[in-house]
């Protein structure tokens, strides 16, 4: 007895309102011989809407459609399509739609400065029971993960503080030194202790990480 090769093919529906992004991931399904594409949307609406026909095995979502947002259909293909894998391919990589897409259900999420040509791969690892993640999110949620307070013997000193709030406001550490009259030496000295206290090893991930302990002053 033969196996019908189309039904052995992973279903995709594709719910994505940038014509240049939709026709990048059309193009790499149908180029993949596992893959196929069930169905595609352009809004919310008719992503909705989609739900009412056969279920996908991956819908791959974004979030900025131009009726609303793409968490709802998350949310509703959850309830509508409960085996499916459900990736974000977005541009907002900020905390806040990580997790709540995250909490709506999505188990991958990517930025759509990710190869389109690459999605093939991160469709089979999502359905090999992955979670393809964008190393950008990946890090912004293992920083989310960490104590959300420094210890009582690790908090900054005044002038440590000083420094990192000349750092959030985009002063080099030249500009830093004039500002504080001291020597560029001391200010990398405060720098140092900085990252050590916070746990970090650049500006961003020092900036970041002290405005959610609440100790950068803007």
């Amino acid at each position: 007895m033969s196996t019908d090769p189309e039904a052995a093919r992973v279903r995709i529906t594709l719910v994505e309102d940038d014509p240049r992004f939709r026709d990048a991931f059309v193009a790499a399904i149908a180029a993949s011989e596992d893959l196929s594409l069930q169905s595609q949307a352009s809004t919310l609406a008719d992503g909705l809407a989609l739900l009412s026909g056969p279920a996908a095995d991956v819908l791959l979502v974004d979030l900025g459609l131009p009726d609303g947002s793409g968490i709802d259909l998350i949310t509703a293909a959850r309830g509508a399509w409960p085996t499916c894998d459900i990736m974000v391919v977005s541009v907002f990589g900020d905390e806040a739609h990580v997790l709540r897409s995250i909490e709506a259900g999505a188990v991958g999420y990517l930025l759509k400065d990710s190869e389109p040509a690459s999605i093939a791969l991160q469709v089979r690892s999502l359905r090999a029971g992955g979670s393809p993640i964008s190393p950008l999110i990946a890090r912004r949620i293992l920083l989310q993960l960490r104590p959300a307070a420094v210890a009582a013997d690790s908090a900054l000193s005044h002038r440590e503080q000083e420094v990192l709030s000349y750092i959030t406001k985009g002063f080099s550490y030249d500009e830093i030194a004039r500002l504080m009259q001291v020597s560029r030496t001391t200010v990398l000295t405060y720098v140092r202790r900085i990252y050590a206290k916070l746990q970090v090893n650049s500006k961003t991930e020092a900036v970041y990480e002290a405005r959610k302990l609440g100790l950068a002053r803007d």
